[in-house]
């Protein structure tokens, strides 16, 4: 796998070439690539021989694919180990991205005195856990998680919300997602099939952007 960066001009007339070509399976890596290259007309960058700086033997070389749920998830998992493939925190190397202008994540008590509680994980900013607990999860901003929700091996993208009480495990929930209180979310396959939710081979729950997770 690769990114390709193609000259614009040359990039059409190579599909527009490729097109009438019979046999070809039109394919960008098995056709349109190679003929680039049978023309000594592509460069190519070895990843293998990138040194980055600061970087470690662990974390060296990384590169994923995430063109499925479960590659994706793995990825978010791959982030939050306590000696990370992928690691964020390289100060010779910083990685710079979108910088929301949002109040620093927070873990307090809830009313009845209980901690908020996170272990290997990642919560961005504006996220709140109010005497619940997060394990082995990646929160985007503003996330909600309130008193008595639990929240394990999950990725929760931005404001998503989980209520009182709800359990969340082994599950991908996009923008905005509110799980009501008291629901359950990622425990039952069959269940969450039959609300209409995603769930891969390998058991991980899917929840569609704006989706309401009842108990």
């Amino acid at each position: 796998m690769g990114n390709y960066v193609f000259n614009t001009d040359a990039l059409i007339d190579a599909v527009r070439a490729d097109s009438t070509l019979e046999g070809s399976n039109h394919d960008m890596g098995g056709d349109i690539i190679p003929a680039f290259v049978r023309q000594q007309n592509a460069a190519v960058y070895d990843l293998n021989r990138n040194v980055v700086p600061g970087a470690t033997d662990r974390d060296r070389f990384y590169w994923r694919d995430v063109g499925t749920i479960e590659s994706f998830f793995e990825a978010h998992q791959d982030l939050i180990a306590a000696l990370p493939v992928f690691n964020l925190y390289n100060q010779d190397w910083p990685i710079y991205t979108q910088q929301v202008n949002s109040p620093p994540a927070k873990l307090v008590r809830d009313s009845h005195g209980n901690t908020g509680t996170m272990v290997d994980s990642i919560v961005s900013l504006g996220s709140v856990i109010s005497g619940a607990r997060v394990e082995r999860s990646v929160l985007g901003p503003w996330s909600i998680i309130e008193s008595g929700a639990v929240v394990t091996d999950s990725v929760l993208f931005d404001r998503a919300r989980v209520g009182p009480g709800a359990v969340v495990s082994r599950t991908i929930l996009d923008k905005n997602v509110y799980v009501e209180a008291g629901a359950r979310i990622g425990i039952d396959a069959e269940r969450d099939r039959e609300r209409g939710f995603t769930v891969t081979d390998t058991g991980i729950t899917v929840v569609g952007k704006g989706e309401r997770v009842s108990a």
